[in-house]
This record gives C-alpha cells, sequence and structure tokens, in this order.
C-alpha cells in the first residue's frame, strides 16, 4: 500500500475511535468487532425485558381482556428468579464442561428456557383469556410457566454474559465493556419496543402468535451470533477435576471484610430509589401537567438519552481511574436533584423542568449502575467474578421489581387518601399520591449515600484492579 493511502487509512481509523462511543475499549486481543458480537446478548435479554413489561402488559389487559391483577402477578413472576442469580455466576465460575467452557454453557441455558418461554407464551394467553373455555384454569397455569421459563432464561443469559465479559476484557478496559454492555441492552429495548409497537398496530391473536415466535427464533439467532467462538476451549480444565467449595463458604470469602455486603446494600437502596417511578412519570405528566400522550411518550426518549449520556461520562472517568463508589454517589446526588426538579415542577406548572428532571433521573441512574456494578467487578477476585456479578444482579433485579410495585401501590394509596379529605384541605390533590413517593424515593437516595459514605471515604481504592480473566493465550 502507497504511504498516501497508509496515511488516510491511519487518520480515517483515528477519527472513527474519536467519534463511535467505546471504540477505544477494543484491543488487539478483543477487537470492536467480536465485542459487539457478544453484547448482542444484551439485546436478546432488552427485547425480552420490553416484551414482558411493555408490549404483552398492555396487550393482555386491553385486547385479551386479562383482569389488571392477574397480568401484574404474571410479569412479577420472573422477580422469583431473580435472587438465584449469584447461585447462577457462582456455579458458572466453578463449572466443567467436555471442553472446558465456564460461562456459554449457562449463555445458552438460559437461551434455551427464553425460547421454551417464548413457544408456549401466546398460545397460553389465548387460552387465558378465553375465560369460557373448560380448560382456562391450564391456559392460567401455562402462561405462569411461560413468564416464570422467560424470566429464569433472561437472568440466566445476562449473568453469565456479564460474568464472559468480565473474563474477556482487560482490567483497564472493563469500565467502557460495562458503558458498552447496558448501551446495547438500552438500544436494544429501545428497537424491539418500536418494532413491537408497529407490528401490533392492527392486532389480531394470530399477530401475537407470530411476534413472540419470532421474539424466541430471535433469541436463539443472536446468542448464537453472540456466544461463537468467545470462549476458549481449555482442554487442560476439562480433563481437571475441579473441587467446587460450598457456596455459603464461598460467599463468607467474598464478603469478607464487609465491602461486598455494604456494596449490595447500597445497591439495593439506590436501585430502589431510582426506579419506584418507573410506571408513575407518564401519569404524573399526563395527569398533574395536562401533557399530551406524544408529549408523555417522549419522556422514555429523554431518560433513555440521560442514561446514554451517563454511561459514555463514566466509562470514560473510570478507565482513567476514577473512584468507583465516588461515581455511585454522584449519581444518587444527581438523584436528589432530578426527583426535586420533578417535585417542583407541579407545584410551578413547568413542563420544561418535569422534563429536565426526568432526563436527570436517567443520567443519574446510569451513574450509579455503571459504578456499582464495576465495584462488583473489583471484587471478583480468585475467579468469583460470576458469583460478584450474579450478586449484584439479583439485588438490583429483586430490589427493582419490588421498588415498581411498591410504588404504585403506595401511589394508589396515599392518593385515595388524599381524595377522601382524611389528610386535610391542604393536601386534597391528585399531586399528593405521586409526591410522596418521589419524597419516599429521595429518603432512599440519602439512606444510599450514608451506606456507601464509608467506601467513598476510602483513598485505598486507588489499587490496581484485580482480574479473574481467561489468559490471553487462551483465547480463540
Amino acid at each position: 500500500m502507497s504511504r498516501p493511502k497508509e496515511s488516510r487509512l491511519l487518520l480515517w481509523r483515528q477519527l472513527v475511535r474519536r467519534i463511535l462511543p467505546f471504540a477505544d475499549v477494543a484491543t488487539v486481543d478483543l477487537p470492536l468487532g467480536r465485542l459487539l458480537r457478544l453484547s448482542l446478548f444484551q439485546v436478546s435479554v432488552g427485547m425480552a425485558m420490553v416484551l414482558l413489561t411493555g408490549t404483552l402488559n398492555r396487550v393482555m389487559v386491553v385486547e385479551l381482556g386479562v383482569p389488571t391483577w392477574l397480568v401484574a402477578t404474571m410479569v412479577a413472576l420472573p422477580l422469583v428468579f431473580a435472587p438465584l442469580r449469584a447461585l447462577i455466576g457462582y456455579r458458572s465460575d466453578y463449572h466443567r464442561s467436555a471442553f472446558g467452557l465456564r460461562r456459554i454453557p449457562y449463555i445458552w441455558i438460559g437461551s434455551i428456557l427464553q425460547f421454551g418461554g417464548f413457544s408456549i407464551m401466546p398460545f397460553a394467553l389465548l387460552l387465558l383469556a378465553d375465560t369460557d373455555n373448560a380448560l382456562n384454569l391450564l391456559g392460567t397455569i401455562s402462561a405462569a410457566l411461560a413468564f416464570l421459563m422467560v424470566g429464569a432464561g433472561l437472568h440466566t443469559t445476562q449473568t453469565a454474559g456479564l460474568a464472559l465479559a468480565t473474563d474477556l476484557a482487560p482490567v483497564e478496559k472493563r469500565p467502557r465493556v460495562v458503558a458498552l454492555l447496558y448501551v446495547t441492552l438500552l438500544l436494544g429495548m429501545l428497537a424491539s419496543s418500536l418494532l413491537f409497537g408497529q407490528l401490533l398496530t392492527n392486532f389480531t391473536p394470530q399477530l401475537l402468535i407470530q411476534l413472540i415466535q419470532g421474539a424466541a427464533a430471535a433469541t436463539i439467532f443472536l446468542n448464537l451470533v453472540a456466544l461463537w467462538k468467545q470462549e476458549a476451549i481449555d482442554r487442560t480444565r476439562a480433563a481437571t477435576p475441579i473441587k467446587r467449595p460450598p457456596f455459603l463458604e464461598t460467599w463468607r470469602a467474598f464478603s469478607q471484610g464487609g465491602r461486598a455486603s455494604r456494596l449490595l446494600v447500597v445497591v439495593g437502596l439506590g436501585t430502589a430509589g431510582f426506579t419506584m417511578q418507573d410506571i408513575l412519570l407518564e401519569p404524573y405528566g399526563g395527569q398533574i401537567l395536562g401533557m399530551t400522550v406524544s408529549q408523555t411518550t417522549a419522556l422514555t426518549a429523554l431518560l433513555a438519552s440521560g442514561t446514554l449520556a451517563a454511561f459514555a461520562l463514566a466509562g470514560r472517568v473510570l478507565s482513567r481511574g476514577a473512584n468507583t463508589y465516588r461515581l455511585s454517589a454522584i449519581g444518587g446526588v444527581v438523584g436528589l436533584a432530578a426527583f426535586a426538579a420533578v417535585i417542583l415542577a407541579a407545584s410551578l406548572g413547568s413542563t420544561s423542568l418535569f422534563r429536565f428532571g426526568t432526563a436527570l433521573i436517567g443520567f443519574g441512574a446510569g451513574l450509579f449502575a455503571v459504578g456499582t456494578l464495576t465495584a462488583a467487578m473489583d471484587l471478583a477476585e480468585g475467579g468469583h467474578s460470576g458469583l460478584a456479578l450474579g450478586a449484584w444482579g439479583a439485588v438490583q433485579a429483586t430490589a427493582s421489581g419490588i421498588a415498581m410495585a411498591f410504588g404504585g401501590g403506595m401511589r394508589d394509596v396515599v392518593s385515595g387518601f388524599a381524595q377522601s379529605g382524611a389528610l386535610g384541605p391542604d393536601f386534597a390533590g391528585p399531586v399528593i399520591g405521586y409526591a410522596f413517593v418521589y419524597v419516599v424515593e429521595i429518603l432512599l437516595l440519602l439512606g444510599t449515600l450514608i451506606v456507601i459514605a464509608p467506601l467513598v471515604l476510602r483513598a485505598a481504592d486507588k489499587r490496581v484492579r484485580s482480574s479473574s480473566t481467561i489468559g490471553l493465550d487462551q483465547l480463540p
């Protein structure tokens, strides 16, 4: 190649690395294409989350006429499996297979569970909606099983997938890899919601069957592409008996010193503080601030934009050695300002302030998520990355589900008291129920900052991050 062509090619590559987010996570042994391919497992997880909590939630209530309480129960079923993520990660740390693989078998098991749940789900839902059918009870049981299988599958896939990314990424690149994986999850959720909404514009039972079965096929395809040659075949590991210590013994070793336990408390409180409002922002904008349907729909984009900006910033500052706990605390402080803005927007009647507060919620939650997840990666010593990430995921998913359910119920109860006059004439408007939830979220974030303060103040966190990676010489 001539020298001018080489110079232009070099300039073009440098330009791409500057413009393309997270392009600098690539290394010679872990090129960007391979990392982006691995991140496709997050797309399948995002697609499942949108289908369970968004599309099917609405379709079951509105088009199929399923009772709301039953829909809420079905949607909450995947939460039952969330606490087991720590155990899944632990078992993948010590898994022994015929080819010496650790993470891929668990990701594949999760993919099969998602596929199986999606395969039986549409027929179970149609039978569930037909209350006059003698086999309606079978439809209820089958739908519950389908939701549980999909939930178990996505939790298994995500836990083992994040652990695999930790194994492959160099220590100094891990924060950017975490941010990239979360960007992929958000983009997968965004694309899935737009696609599902478009495909179900003219709803028919046949369209529902085709959509869910298409999601099942897409899950297998995406994860098959994501996993291809990602984990090295290790014949030595396959031939060597692996002694797996008891789970409780490993957990005690992982949580020794109290830092891991304190971090998990921080994750639980902070996640609850940020997610309790997830199902309330749009109704708040419409009922309290008089926003139109299109305006409240755009709030999701604002929330996602704030989160994406936080991921980009967090990945950059953490890769330069920033303190993970300090970054998480900054996210909590941003959350305090965000919820204060949302509450104040009602008093001022300002939709602009409400939109600004919404974007800040996404930004603060993004900083908090990346900071705490990277901190969990730093605690993954002795090859226990699966346990650390599984524990983080278990606490995060459980706290998120409980907080959303509690927030919706708390808003209804407080609003009922306010409208009945039980709280006095000064607290009789519909805004009281929403404001109460936002105040509780502020208190949760304050509690988060109190718990994380000792971790932030430990200057010793400037240590070199430990690695549980597979050796680069073993990569395929």
